[in-house]
């Protein structure tokens, strides 16, 4: 009887041997079916519609002036800590609690992962698949199969195997470098979503954190509001006791007032509903969040001067919008190697015997070349037009991806113009609500000084009192929508700019 590890030596030195065999078949594979793929031409401006800032020369460079390079997705660079540029701790904080806490995220990069694990899959199919086997079997056969007609008894008999197998497509048609291309391009397509799903919930952060602080402000000011007028109705009504004014006018306050508590009441509402939504976004119960008051302040990032619109080949969803189209055109490979024929190289070498001891001899060697069923070589003839319409679909699936390809890269060049006009009229309408709120609180100063000398009716400081709150409520509700937008713009960037960028672009002129 033989040891183990001479079994296994011998195994190894036969599977060697069909690795040779293997290996002559692997470099008889050929290039792909697939068809050369070509990018839908775009006509991409130089320069955002709604910039302000003069457009580059003429003379510039096509590639600064915005012809679009989708071949070349900025998506893989380094993400940029865009939120920094905004000056507030607080939401730098939050921004960094998200990376690991958010579900979103998670979720995307678990789909990632599944992706590059597809990826594996289809590129395992590149080498031969070698298996090794050992163990025995009991067969019972019957006269009739061994030739000796009905009636007579049969044998039973006792094998013992040692055993590799080896199995391996010849890639002739590049069925499988097609496939792999497409693995390929799905696991790009998914890092590229999982990139956008991070800037998603990042932007979400802070749109959310900046209606969190313009809330505060509103909070702020109509408790202010509900202070002042709880002394103006103390005042009046110790003035009717005096019968220095009409029960009108103390009512009159007193409506004020509560009209100025059950708004109050409603922003404290949205405030506490905010705030939820912020807790949510960074894996948080409600309960388990805080956030301590913080001024809203003002947020002035601009656009730099002269940003050339190829700055939205950074953008992740145009990334993966782009390798979408890479797989589907791989995929088309796919289909039309269903048309050739197909080789497969089969092999199984090792040793069999009626007893254990003898089964390292080299007597008791056996092999097989070739597919125990069927043929190696296999040539579809007719199939009902199943394979005409495998190739037909994967054209349409390509074009599919085509039409959303063109119409996410416009839709990108729409967000950031509607992000650069919203951000420009909120600068204007802020300008001029700040020259409301200062008129507005001269008015009331006056007016209260007029009704304190008796020379002006209550009613006309109800009134300017009126509308100093909602100038102030205005000009917060504006200042936040402002930095809402400035957000916008920077995830419809896809995610901010750098230093280079800004030099490239000036360096153009």
């Amino acid at each position: 009887m033989i040891t183990t590890s001479r079994v296994g030596q011998r195994t190894l030195r036969m599977a060697g041997r069909t690795l040779v065999v293997a290996v002559a078949a692997f470099l008889l594979s050929s290039c792909s079916l697939a068809p050369v793929e070509k990018r839908p031409a775009l006509d991409v401006p130089g320069q955002f519609v709604e910039s302000q800032e003069p457009a580059l020369t003429k003379e510039a460079p096509l590639d600064v002036l915005g012809r679009w390079k989708p071949a070349e997705p900025g998506d893989t660079q380094p993400a940029s800590p865009w939120w920094g540029a905004f000056g507030d701790p607080v939401l730098v904080q939050l921004e960094e609690e998200v990376l690991g806490a958010n579900p979103d995220v998670a979720i995307a990069m678990a789909r990632l992962k599944q992706a590059r694990a597809l990826t594996r899959s289809a590129a395992s199919g590149r080498v031969p698949d070698v298996d090794v086997g050992f163990g025995p079997t009991r067969q019972r056969t019957s006269g009739a199969a061994e030739g000796n007609g009905d009636g007579v008894p049969g044998t039973t008999q006792t094998l013992w195997r040692e055993q590799v197998q080896v199995a391996y497509e010849v890639d002739i048609f590049g069925r499988v470098s097609s496939a792999l291309t497409a693995a390929r391009a799905d696991e790009s397509q998914q890092r590229a979503l999982a990139h956008q799903m991070l800037l998603i919930v990042q932007a979400d952060v802070a749109t959310t954190y900046f209606n969190l602080r313009q809330l505060e402000e509103e909070r702020r000011l109509l408790s202010e509001t509900v202070r002042l007028r709880q002394g103006g109705l103390d005042v009046l009504e110790r003035k009717l006791d005096a019968g220095d004014v009409a029960q009108a006018l103390r009512d009159q306050a007193e409506t004020e007032l509560y009209a100025t508590r059950a708004e109050q009441a409603g922003k404290e509402r949205q405030y506490a509903m905010t705030a939820h939504a912020l807790a949510v976004l960074l894996g948080k119960t409600p309960e388990a969040f805080s956030l301590e008051p913080r001024e809203l302040g003002r947020v002035t990032i601009r656009l730099p001067a002269g940003m050339p619109s190829s700055l939205l080949e950074r953008r992740p969803d145009i990334a993966a919008a782009e390798r979408a189209m890479a797989a589907e055109n791989a995929r088309i490979g796919v289909a039309r190697a269903a048309f050739f024929p197909s080789l497969s190289l089969t092999a199984a070498l090792g040793h069999e015997s009626e007893e254990l001891g003898n089964l390292g001899k080299w007597s008791q060697r056996t092999f097989l070349l070739g597919p125990l069923v069927g043929t190696m070589l296999n040539l579809p003839i007719i199939d009902g037009g199943k394979r005409k319409a495998d190739v037909a679909r994967a054209h349409a699936r390509y074009e599919e991806r085509v039409a959303q390809y063109r119409k996410t890269v416009l839709q990108a060049f729409r967000e950031v113009d509607d992000a650069l006009v919203s951000i420009r009229t909120f600068d204007e309408r802020i300008a001029d609500l700040r020259r409301a709120e200062d008129a507005s609180s001269r008015v009331v100063v006056a007016t209260n000084a007029r009704f304190d000398e008796g020379d002006a009716d209550y009613l006309a400081v109800v009134d300017a009192e009126r509308t100093l709150l909602r100038s102030s409520q205005s000009l917060i509700q504006t200042e936040g929508e402002r930095a809402r937008s400035t957000v916008e713009l920077v995830r419809a960037l896809g995610g901010g700019w750098e230093a280079p960028d800004i030099r490239e672009a000036r360096a153009a002129r």
